[in-house]
């Protein structure tokens, strides 16, 4: 039932998925202002959360995608505007990615939901917010949607819902997209910053043993996944991990009104992350899957005022859906 029809529509060049995707961290100059809080975790490592605080009753957790942290021009932006509507936001900085390095060999992957829940017990048990509503982009959005899934016979009642965006929810048949001629450009660009740090973490933790040759011939995802994510995450091989990483298996199970926004121009994106029967047979898991908008971009036109579709998108959901008052 609850599959809806989109409403974006964009100008002639950013009806390129490849134009769209890359608009958005290259050109827009969205910024916030955040007050971090340095949290220690059970494992006696640490998470950042950037607070941007308005004093509302309803704190927004936003998580952000693949190498990205609170500076991404995504997170700013949604922050920012959420701000302007009344509600606070943080920003769950992943481990690894606050510009500080971790403490620990393990950083983070697509499926490390406990951090999740640690972030929400934290904010939970700490803060005096009457509503959570908790919204992830791309590798953030998966880790949204199976913990919502996850927790959905436990979750707190002060969790009143979700949304995520750009959202790979079966990585398996992702990756494969991912391996095509038409993302190499992007692997670079994440394998730049990843392959550094898997270096660096393996000069600190000598017994980690990595195959540094191997490293730099890497060129897909499932190469990083072999070297890294497997062993030092205690996956069997990376088809395990992608098993078990995987939202998609968990959107049935989602108990909350959460709402997931694929692009169908996304090239990071298989024909298996739009999940129409999914949401047709839910009374909580919403889908949206507009013809244009790349991967996080979702940009109407050169006009920065009008380049604010996604964030006005998270808003009506919050408002109408989710049932949040806003200003």
């Amino acid at each position: 039932m609850p599959v809806f029809t989109s409403d974006f529509s964009p100008t002639l060049p950013f009806k390129n998925g490849h134009f769209n995707t890359m608009y958005r961290p290259l050109f827009m100059k969205d910024i916030c202002s955040y007050l971090r809080k340095r949290v220690t975790t059970w494992d006696n490592d640490f998470i950042d959360l950037d607070f941007s605080l308005v004093g509302s009753k309803t704190l927004v957790l936003l998580i952000h995608g693949l190498e990205g942290s609170s500076e991404s021009k995504y997170i700013a932006s949604t922050s920012k505007h959420l701000n302007s509507r009344g509600l606070d936001t943080v920003c769950f900085n992943l481990r690894g990615c606050s510009g500080d390095d971790n403490l620990l060999l393990g950083t983070y992957h697509s499926g490390k939901t406990e951090d999740v829940d640690f972030v929400v017990k934290h904010l939970l048990q700490n803060y005096e917010y009457d509503n959570l509503i908790i919204t992830g982009f791309s590798l953030g959005g998966n880790l949204t949607l199976k913990y919502i899934g996850e927790q959905a016979e436990n979750i707190s009642p002060k969790i009143k819902g979700g949304i995520a965006v750009s959202v790979p929810i079966d990585i398996a048949s992702a990756e494969i997209e991912m391996d095509r001629l038409k993302n190499k450009l992007y692997i670079e660009m994440f394998f730049k910053t990843m392959k550094n740090k898997i270096l660096e973490k393996a000069h600190k933790f000598p017994a980690y043993n990595l195959d540094k040759d191997q490293l730099f011939k890497a060129t897909k995802f499932k190469h990083l996944e072999h070297l890294y994510t497997v062993p030092v995450f205690g996956f069997d091989s990376p088809e395990d991990y992608w098993v078990k990483a995987s939202s998609k298996p968990y959107l049935s199970k989602i108990t909350k009104p959460t709402l997931l926004i694929n692009a169908k121009d996304d090239t990071f994106l298989s024909k298996e992350c739009y999940p129409f029967e999914e949401a047709h047979d839910s009374d909580y898991f919403y889908f949206e899957g507009p013809n244009y908008g790349g991967h996080v971009g979702f940009m109407n036109s050169f006009k920065p005022t009008e380049n604010t579709w996604l964030e006005h998108r998270i808003e009506r959901f919050i408002r109408e859906n989710i049932q949040i008052n806003l200003l």
